[in-house]
This record gives structure tokens, C-alpha cells and sequence, in this order.
């Protein structure tokens, strides 16, 4: 552990938000985590105190820094050390039942693609 701070992609890692620190690097570089409310880079270091907030999918979340940590360890160290402020997960969007096709039929004609489409979520 440093005195001084740590690189967000290691405490990224070490709290368990991402499997692989590469994936860490990768939420950084692509705009996916904020510091103190700026935009991020991997080797950023954090301190104690720090607000980030982590888009996962549809999901903001917001945490406080309590401990720094560079190893990953179990995950009840990894829980203690951030504060969780994020509201709840969004509910997962139910999909429409697939529409099957006999076998043999073909391609869709271009009426039934744009039902696809539409069911979809498309245009």
C-alpha cells in the first residue's frame, strides 16, 4: 500500500469492480470512470476521500475512497474499501420470445425484418 495514493486501475482492480486490470485500463481510457467529477486516466492516483463515480452497462455508480489498496485480495477486504452511495441497479429489460421460422422457409421477406427490427428495438 502507498502513502502517498495508488493508480486508479490497481485500486479499480484490487476493490473488485473489474476482473483484470486491463479492464480497469480500459473503463479509464474510455471515459467510464470519473474522479472528484473529471474523466480519468489509469494512471491517476487516488487518496482517501476521492468520489468516483462507474458506469457499468446502465448503471451509475457512486463511491466514496475509504482505504487504498494495490493487491487484490478476499472480497470482504475489497468491500471495506469504498462507501457505496450508487442508487439500485436498473431492472433488467425482459426481451420479446423469439420469432421462429419454419425450417426451410428462407431469408425473412423485408416486411417480416422490419417487424424484427421494430421488436428489436431498432428503427
Amino acid at each position: 500500500m502507498a502513502g502517498d495514493g495508488v493508480r486508479l486501475d490497481r485500486w479499480l482492480w484490487a476493490a473488485r469492480f473489474y476482473k483484470t486490470r486491463g479492464l480497469a485500463q480500459a473503463a479509464c481510457a474510455g471515459g467510464k470512470v470519473d474522479v472528484n467529477g473529471q474523466a480519468a486516466k489509469p494512471s491517476r492516483l487516488l487518496r482517501v476521500g476521492d468520489r468516483l463515480r462507474i458506469t457499468q452497462g446502465e448503471w451509475r455508480r457512486e463511491l466514496r475512497v475509504l482505504a487504498l489498496e494495490e493487491r487484490r485480495g478476499p472480497a470482504s477486504v475489497a468491500r471495506a474499501l469504498y462507501e457505496d452511495h450508487s442508487p439500485p441497479p436498473p431492472r433488467p429489460r425482459r426481451l420479446p420470445p423469439p420469432v421462429l421460422r419454419p425450417a426451410g422457409l428462407g431469408r425473412p421477406t423485408k416486411r417480416e425484418r422490419r417487424q424484427l427490427d421494430r421488436m428489436r428495438g431498432g428503427e
